[in-house]
């Protein structure tokens, strides 16, 4: 066990070292080597035993590859109980050790295109210029696990462990429902199979285990990976049950019949074929996201293709699995002491790092919101350099305890805004100071407001600066009143020459003064002159959507616009009548009523009004069509326009839901479709098509 001050020291020295070999300087001497590797093993006991890592993966290998490159220069530098040497163990004396039938080894990184034609090459090296058919799938992040099956019975479960060896968790095993504790091996000749796997939790069930665990007064888990690795090896099977724990299969490493031979080396013996036949006995595979492929190109295509729409993936992956299928060849390409040759790890771009949290901005959103933003030393996630990072609100900073100096762990999960993990407290020198959050507005000084029950603190002053700015933002917006060419920057500088001041003031410019400012011209002025003229006209839903309601969006806007002639009998509905409003809750219903009972936002429209904005819905929702009582959703990339998909729906009586639903009838999923095209077909009731269909289902009616 490690004392914390031990902790701190290694902490102090990975970041020196990662700074170095940011540089590329690798060990130079013995000594280095041993306290490189010191500290690797430090990182190890943080990611197996204690299931807490205080680094990113990234980070983590970026370390182990330093080693590794030190040892192949300097082979007389090698221990044997370097960590190159073996997988890290994790064992505890919880459980007996067993051994594996077959190790299981680590796999190499590679993490371009170059790399794994480097690879390739090496593989056709060794099959001897062999035509080659390669898998790619899924490299989940999860605990490893290895099943063995006699007789058609499961008879052994057990940790990955070092790889040689590893825990028997066979009773722990048993409680995921997702494991058969039979399989009909037998009727394809295989008495004997040792399986390959890993334990997950799905991203939604871990966000719900641990608002459960907050609610019990208990500390979330770091993230789905560690709550997987330390429930299997509780030894509470009830624990087991609790996590809600799934298992994928995803290898065979032995299989033999009654004889004792070894299938895996049948001349029609694959990788694919073996995946295929665990799935049709029952167990859990990833082979509908299984590509096989004739060469590397097709390899490099299908990786890239998977990283774009890896964080629709209901579960935590950090990158692809490239296998040699044919298992003939497997055996011609061989192992090393650490890995298979016949095997490479495609790594997706690094989406957690760790940097140091400098210094707090407190931003002031348009409705009022005061969002805290940590300014950061800049790291790379995900193929960008991130240097500001959101904390949401006080209650994120003070249930995480983030300190002003943390060292703190960053995450970015792809087009969505970084966020800080966790600050790494074993890295605190004592120095750090608590962040403060502000009692008055840091725009116009006002005194903020707790609104209870929500965890925003906020500004009311809607004369404030900052919200005013944003208002205007986002009412000009192109899904808004679409004003274009009115950009931020010139916003900006009409409200500090006074030439708006809020929303009516668009429609009462000065077009003689905003021409006599640099960089506007007769042809500029004209332009915004004329596209704030044709905003006046645009259909009721995006004025509504316009005035920046909260928790109001496009869809719950038009759903409004949809059910009013006129925006002002809005003044006399009550939240009961809002409620019946599809896709409008409680909550939502509430913030509507608030802003239509608002004397000054009335006042606003009226203005507006007066100005010629339209606030009539002059286009009643058609209800007879060729689409008529048909509710559509769009999702994934569509060769047209998604606004001209759903105005064509509307123009034939059908209608446009917000979500996935019950209610749902038609999904028209393009390219890259995520989370709504899993969703839909989990229901079963969604009928899902494509552009083409829908667009055939126009004509034909």
């Amino acid at each position: 066990m490690y004392q914390p001050d031990d902790e701190k020291k290694f902490i102090t020295e990975t970041r020196a070292w990662l700074k170095r070999l940011g540089g590329n300087a690798l060990p130079i001497d013995q000594s280095e080597v041993d306290s490189l590797r010191t500290i690797i093993r430090y990182h190890e006991y943080r990611y197996y035993i204690n299931s807490a890592p205080v680094i990113a993966d990234a980070e983590y290998d970026a370390l182990f590859a330093a080693l590794k490159q030190t040892e192949t220069l300097h082979p007389d530098w090698i221990t044997e109980d370097s960590p190159t040497q073996r997988i890290s163990e994790g064992l505890t004396k919880a459980f007996p050790s067993v051994y594996h039938l077959v190790p299981m080894l680590s796999l190499e990184n590679s993490y371009n295109a170059e790399d794994l034609k480097d690879w390739d090459e090496r593989v056709l090296g060794l099959v001897r210029g062999q035509d080659v058919q390669y898998t790619v799938e899924p490299k989940y992040d999860g605990a490893g696990i290895s099943l063995v099956y006699e007789n058609d019975k499961l008879t052994r479960g057990a940790t990955r462990g070092d790889g040689s060896k590893g825990e028997e968790i066979t009773v722990n095993i048993k409680q995921l429902r997702s494991i058969p504790l039979s399989a009909a091996f037998s009727k394809h000749g295989i008495h004997r199979i040792e399986i390959r796997g890993e334990v997950l939790i799905n991203k939604n069930t871990f966000k719900q285990v641990n608002e459960l665990r907050v609610q019990q007064g208990l500390a979330p888990f770091a993230n789905p990976r560690n709550s997987a690795s330390g429930g299997l090896r509780t030894l509470d099977p009830k624990e087991v049950a609790a996590r809600r724990m799934e298992a994928f299969v995803y290898h065979v490493s032995v299989a033999e019949d009654k004889a004792g031979n070894n299938l895996l080396l049948n001349d029609d013996a694959s990788h694919y074929g073996f995946i295929q036949l665990l799935h049709q006995l029952g167990f859990v595979t990833p082979i509908k996201d299984v590509s096989l492929c004739n060469n590397i190109d097709d390899v490099i295509k299908a990786c890239e293709a998977f990283e774009k729409k890896r964080n629709d993936y209901p579960f935590e992956m950090d990158g692809l699995v490239v296998k040699v299928s044919s298992l003939r060849q497997q055996q011609l390409c061989g192992y090393t002491s650490h890995h298979p040759r016949w095997a490479m790890a495609y790594k997706f771009k690094a989406q957690q790092g760790t940097s140091k949290l400098v210094n707090i901005e407190f931003q002031v959103g348009r409705t009022g919101n005061i969002t805290p933003v940590a300014k950061i030393d800049p790291v790379q996630l995900a193929g960008v350099t991130v240097t500001s990072v959101s904390m949401f609100n006080e209650d994120f900073i003070r249930d995480k305890d983030i300190r002003l100096g943390d060292t703190v762990l960053v995450e970015r999960a792809g087009d969505v805004i970084p966020y800080i993990v966790m600050p790494i407290v074993e890295g605190r020198s004592g120095d750090e100071k608590q962040i403060h959050f502000p009692k008055n507005c840091p725009s116009c000084g006002d005194a903020l407001v707790k609104i209870e029950d929500e965890a925003a603190t906020r500004c009311v002053n809607i004369n404030c600066p900052a919200q005013v700015l944003e208002r205007l933002v986002h009412f000009v917006s192109k899904d808004a009143m679409n004003v274009k060419g009115f950009s931020i920057a010139s916003i900006r500088e009409f409200l500090e020459i006074g030439l708006v001041k809020d929303i009516p003031s668009i429609y009462k410019l000065d077009y003689d003064k905003i021409l006599q400012l640099e960089g506007w011209k007769e042809k500029s002025v004209n332009n915004l002159k004329q596209t704030i003229e044709s905003s006046k006209s645009q259909p009721l839903n995006r004025l509504i959507f316009g005035l920046g309601i909260r928790m109001v969006g496009e869809t719950t806007a038009k759903k409004i616009a949809e059910r009013v002639g006129d925006i002002f009998e809005l003044q006399n509905w009550s939240v009961e009548q809002l409620r019946e409003v599809e896709d409008v809750g409680p909550k939502v219903a509430q913030s509507i009523s608030d802003f239509f009972h608002n004397r000054d936002n009335v006042a606003m429209l009226e203005n507006l009004k007066r100005l010629g904005v339209n606030t009539v819905n002059d286009k009643p929702v058609k209800t007879e069509g060729k689409l008529s009582g048909k509710t559509f959703l769009f999702t994934g990339t569509l060769t047209m326009k998604r606004s001209d998909a759903e105005q064509l729906v509307e123009s034939q009586g059908g209608k446009i839901l917000g979500g996935v639903s019950a209610k749902l009838n038609y999904l028209v999923a393009g390219e890259d479709a995520g989370s709504k095209l899993d969703k839909a077909k989990k229901l079963g009731t969604v009928n899902v098509i494509d552009e083409q269909t829908f667009l055939k289902l126009i004509e034909e009616g």
